[in-house]
């Protein structure tokens, strides 16, 4: 089975929220919310590949000193299995802007199960939710 790299973010506002897009129609998934982020490129290392997501997909700034590695996901899909690194992030430069169409939002870490989520987002929750 094919392993498949992806570096996300659990972006965190001053006031303790996190981050999450919906993946646009058209896309696998589409509709369900997920921390940003995307599949890290050959040469790439999880975090160049995070500052590189966060810079094309939502238009801001970080630094790979402002990434501390949180915890991780590790799921069987269909036709792949993706390992994903979850990094939190409380500082950046720029406006959060949306730039590939997908619907954002803001979401305090005691309601993160309430939005749909990919099945290897949801292990996740708990444990960003205790970290807050």
């Amino acid at each position: 089975m094919k392993l498949l790299l992806v570096a996300a973010a659990a972006l965190i506002d001053p006031e303790g929220r996190v981050l999450l897009a919906q993946r646009p129609e058209g896309k696998s998934l589409a509709g369900l919310w997920e921390f940003p982020g995307g599949k890290v490129e050959l040469g790439e290392t999880p975090e160049t590949a995070l500052i590189r997501e966060l810079q094309e997909e939502l238009g801001i700034e970080t630094w790979q000193s402002c990434l501390a590695p949180l915890t991780f996901a590790s799921h069987d899909y269909e036709h792949f299995h993706l390992l994903m690194p979850l990094f939190a992030c409380r500082r950046w430069t720029g406006q959060v802007i949306p730039r590939e169409g997908q619907g954002l939002a803001w979401v305090r870490a005691r309601d993160l199960q309430s939005y749909p989520m990919p099945p290897a987002d949801k292990p996740l929750i708990p444990i960003l939710r205790d970290w807050l």
